[in-house]
């Protein structure tokens, strides 16, 4: 059985150091069934989606155990190569292998005949590649058809060990699930799906000489597997629709993993995304479609009135869950105004020493992210926000660290060990005083609103609630008692929930974790709004 590749000691450095920044950027990433991941020296083509440019490499290369694969061989467009930049250099020393494009050669006929031969002898040679089958990364709410690469690499690599009727490769499917990809903050869910084994004596349809119609029923099955696990909708109204589906259905204060919040906020995305596309028309003999058209109108007013609710909370700044509690009185609202501002104070207060320390981080990344984005539209930059991030983040903490190193080079050893664990504590009470700032904001849009909207805006929801739950139980056989249900679920990654915990006192300490904040809406970033909204998009 081969052995695999050796690891660089430069993959094994990007590796620790993206691992780490990764970990700051993202306030949690949750990775399920790493356990299905083929282990080292079986051939293996990874396939997820592309939406988030470099930052999905980075999001294999560190989700993947070092225990089952030692070794993840990237692709990258062969314009990323050659050039003097840390970028350059860290596809370069990560041992990704250049694939050329059409797209950047004028749309001229290029050859990867090397290329192909490259990730043929990696794969042979027992390695696990990285290809990310759209063939570019785009800032869309869709996934992109996917290209035939990923099913021809497999059925060349089969036919070229086709005397070998053992052999076996397998194509591991991952779908990457990004809250909010550009901010920071947000949450991360890594999904593997069970992988399609090949080998020559059970696969001859894929033996040379092979029909294209079997590439591309592989290609489909691959596709299938990739949107299986994450949102995938033709627009970003619809995604927004379906998670305030989600968070009607399963209110603030679920106890709920990302895992399965997303998989939740995916069967509404689906169930709009059904309603809204054509009907077949009707048959010959005069009989209705398949698809009942009363249904697809019930959900279509459904989606339209959730878009309509959504709008008027944003107008005013408010949060489902504040609807769906009962009315407080005004003192009630001024009093918790005026406790949450107390506390947001006392939090900024003993920030202070490391928020000094992150500004410079902050105003780097800003501008290099706001000159960025004025190069082109949103579909083909914002992609590359969170990449920018990472980047200019970890070279401007990095000289930081060294800057206060330096001037203080009598205590430098404590110093290098003090600086990052001030910076990391100085980001965990931002994010409370940040979270504080954001309830206290809502106590005053409240008043503001005045009691005769907010009873016109729990009877809307009152009747949103009643239409989504009989969407959920009785259409979509999602279970009555979601806190009831969730709590006793889990899903693999049951340990990563949000909203309740049982007992008090364990739910204040999970709450001020060191580790990470216990988010009670996965939806949240380190913003001082709730994050339902998506940039206007005109692809």
């Amino acid at each position: 059985m081969p052995e695999g590749s050796p690891t660089p000691w430069s993959y094994f450095l990007i590796r620790l150091l993206f691992k780490f920044v990764l970990k700051i950027f993202y306030g949690t990433i949750v990775v399920e069934n790493a356990d299905l991941i083929p282990k080292k020296g079986e051939p293996c083509i990874v396939c997820a989606n592309h939406s988030n440019s470099l930052t999905d490499a980075l999001l294999l290369v560190t989700s993947i155990p070092s225990k089952r694969r030692n070794l993840l061989r990237l692709t990258a467009k062969s314009t990323q190569f050659g050039k003097r930049t840390f970028t350059s250099w860290l596809i370069e020393s990560a041992g990704t292998i250049p694939i050329k494009r059409r797209k950047d050669y004028n749309n001229e006929q290029v050859d990867n005949t090397e290329v192909m031969q490259n990730l043929m002898e990696a794969l042979e040679n027992g390695d696990a590649v990285c290809l990310f089958p759209e063939g570019m990364s785009r800032y869309h709410p869709t996934i992109a058809p996917l290209k035939t690469g990923g099913a021809r690499i497999v059925s060349d690599v089969l036919s070229r060990n086709r005397d070998k009727p053992d052999f076996e490769i397998s194509v591991l499917t991952c779908s990457i699930t990004y809250m909010h990809r550009e901010h920071f903050r947000s949450d991360v869910l890594v999904t593997f799906h069970p992988p399609m084994k090949f080998r020559p004596k059970d696969n001859p349809e894929l033996l040379a000489p092979v029909k294209y119609d079997e590439i591309r029923g592989l290609t489909a099955r691959m596709h299938q597997q990739i949107s299986s696990g994450t949102l995938d909708a033709p627009s970003w109204t619809l995604i927004r629709n379906a998670k305030l589906a989600a968070r009607i259905y399963a209110p603030l204060g679920t106890t709920m993993s990302l895992g399965d919040y997303v998989r939740v906020a995916r069967t509404f995305v689906e169930a709009f995304k059904l309603a809204s596309a054509p009907r077949p028309d009707s048959s010959s003999d005069g009989e209705a479609g398949p698809r009942d058209s009363a249904e697809d109108n019930q959900l279509i007013r459904l989606g339209n009135d959730l878009k309509e609710y959504q709008d008027q909370l944003s107008r005013w700044g408010i949060m489902d869950d504040r609807i769906r509690q009962p009315l407080l009185r005004r003192r009630t609202h001024l009093y918790r105004f005026c406790a949450r501002l107390a506390w947001v104070l006392f939090l900024l207060f003993i920030s202070v020493p490391g928020l000094l320390l992150w500004l410079p981080v902050f105003v780097t990344t800003f501008i290099a992210v706001h000159q960025f984005k004025r190069t082109g539209p949103i579909w083909d930059t914002w992609d590359e926000i969170a990449q920018y991030k990472l980047i200019y983040g970890l070279i401007s903490g990095l000289c930081v660290w060294f800057g206060a190193t330096l001037l203080t080079f009598p205590i430098a050893p404590i110093t290098a060990v003090l600086v990052p664990v001030i910076m990391w504590m100085a980001l965990r009470w931002l994010e409370d005083a940040i979270a504080a700032s954001r309830a206290a904001a809502i106590h005053l849009r409240l008043l503001l609103a005045g009691p005769t909207r907010l009873r016109a805006l729990q009877a809307q929801r009152c009747g949103l609630h009643a239409r989504v739950m009989d969407l959920a139980v009785n259409v979509l056989g999602l279970a009555p008692d979601p806190e009831a249900h969730f709590a006793t679920s889990g899903g693999p990654d049951k340990g990563r929930v949000k909203g309740r915990v049982k007992g008090r006192w364990a739910s204040k300490t999970k709450y001020f974790s060191v580790r990470r904040r216990r988010k009670r809406d996965w939806n949240e970033t380190l913003r001082l709004y709730d994050m339902v909204d998506y940039p206007d998009d005109p692809y």
